[in-house]
């Protein structure tokens, strides 16, 4: 080949290269300010008055709030940290450090498993980008607590109490669900943090157990599998958010992608990279075309049905995170399908609107008549954090 055409060839794939990272910047960088826009909003609105409320959703013309104990409430101080992280202002630092120890009595908590979601998103970010030493205390007291739920018998963390509620209808003994993947994080942590290895010991137990007993052959996973907790025989393979025991509920799937991606990055165990590789595999291939799923994959009503914003942002942090371990550049393709339409006026709120959340329409649980086709706390929460993987890719 003559050495001026490949000369040429160099020169016009260099600048398409730049080409494509001056977009990548723009995207994030218009989400940014959006972002600072609406969460300024928001932000104003739960620290109004005397109290200091914590944010979960926009329903009916009002911003609703949920207590501390609530499995949602570390996402809105999580949120703030990844607003210092993405734009270095010391304000939003400030404002996270004080609605993460708002949520200081949290690390007692033992009556269900969510304490990894409501602590390490707050403490796990503030220690982690700013360092704050505190925190550490905070996040090992947490883990101790979460590791109360383990079960021995069955080699599994309980996710929720059966004695109370609606879970104390369905007949369950140890009900644990596949979003109890995503509560791992803090215990792998906590044997990094403490040199004790009896958290990272009950997470692989866990990572083991619902890799064996909750994934189908084509990998979809069950929302619930029901263990009896003395001899760790499976009782129910279920649901209660999806459409029905047998369906891909898509939150349920995007959990499986992301803890199990997680799971492999603490342990280097490649039977959980392999198993985020096969959800990986699921979800694109039952994908919309626009990259964000129906609430349910198998819902009987698609395209007639609900989208689900904050399975998107979840999906779209992990194929990420993927991307990263891997070098698979489908999960890069995809992750920035799945955030240029969540970044378009289909799901992403005009400023001012929208109660200051950022993503329009998600679906919390529709079987139960919860939080359907309104934002929620934690779908912004994995935008930011789908924005800040993105940003740090080379």
């Amino acid at each position: 080949m003559n050495i001026s055409i490949i000369n040429y060839i160099a020169v016009v794939t260099a600048v398409v290269s730049q080409l494509a990272c001056h977009k990548s910047d723009r995207l994030v960088e218009d989400n940014v300010e959006n972002a600072r826009v609406q969460l300024s909003s928001l932000l104003a609105l739960s620290e109004e008055g005397d109290t200091l409320r914590i944010p979960s959703t926009f329903k009916a013309g009002e911003v609703e709030f949920v207590p501390e104990d609530d499995w949602v409430s570390g996402f809105f101080a999580g949120t703030l940290w990844y607003m210092y992280e993405l734009t270095a202002d010391e304000m939003w630092a400030d404002h996270a450090r004080v609605h993460t120890e708002k949520l200081d009595s949290i690390q007692y908590l033992t009556w269900h498993h969510d304490v990894g979601f409501m602590v390490f998103d707050s403490f796990g970010n503030g220690l982690r980008i700013k360092n704050i030493p505190e925190y550490r205390d905070k996040i090992l007291t947490t883990a101790h607590s979460l590791s109360t739920r383990f079960r021995t018998g069955a080699g599994v963390l309980q996710s929720w109490n059966v004695d109370r509620g609606w879970q104390a209808e369905r007949g369950w003994k140890c009900p644990v669900i596949i979003d109890n993947m995503m509560n791992l994080e803090i215990l792998f942590n906590a044997t990094r943090m403490s040199g004790d290895s009896t958290f990272f010991k009950i997470a692989v137990s866990h990572a083991d157990r619902t890799l064996e007993n909750h994934f189908r052959p084509d990998a979809s996973s069950y929302h619930v599998v029901d263990y009896d907790p003395e001899t760790g025989e499976v009782l129910h393979r279920c649901t209660a958010q999806g459409y029905a025991d047998e369906s891909a509920w898509a939150r349920g799937q995007a959990w499986a992608l992301y803890g199990f991606a997680t799971a492999y990055s603490y342990t280097g165990f490649e039977r959980y990279l392999e198993q985020s590789e096969k959800v990986a595999a699921y979800i694109i291939g039952r994908l919309p075309e626009d990259g964000v799923p129906y609430w349910d994959f198998d819902a009987p009503d698609i395209p007639d049905t609900y989208r689900d914003a904050s399975s998107a942002a979840i999906m779209a942090s992990a194929f990420y995170h993927l991307y990263s371990i891997t070098g698979t550049i489908q999960y890069r393709q995809t992750a920035d399908k799945m955030l240029s339409s969540l970044s378009s006026p289909a799901y992403r709120a005009e400023p001012g609107t929208n109660g200051g959340f950022i993503l329009m329409h998600s679906v919390g649980s529709l079987p139960h008549g919860s939080n359907i086709d309104v934002p929620l706390n934690y779908a912004d929460y994995y935008f930011l954090e789908a924005l800040i993987r993105r940003s740090k890719l080379k």
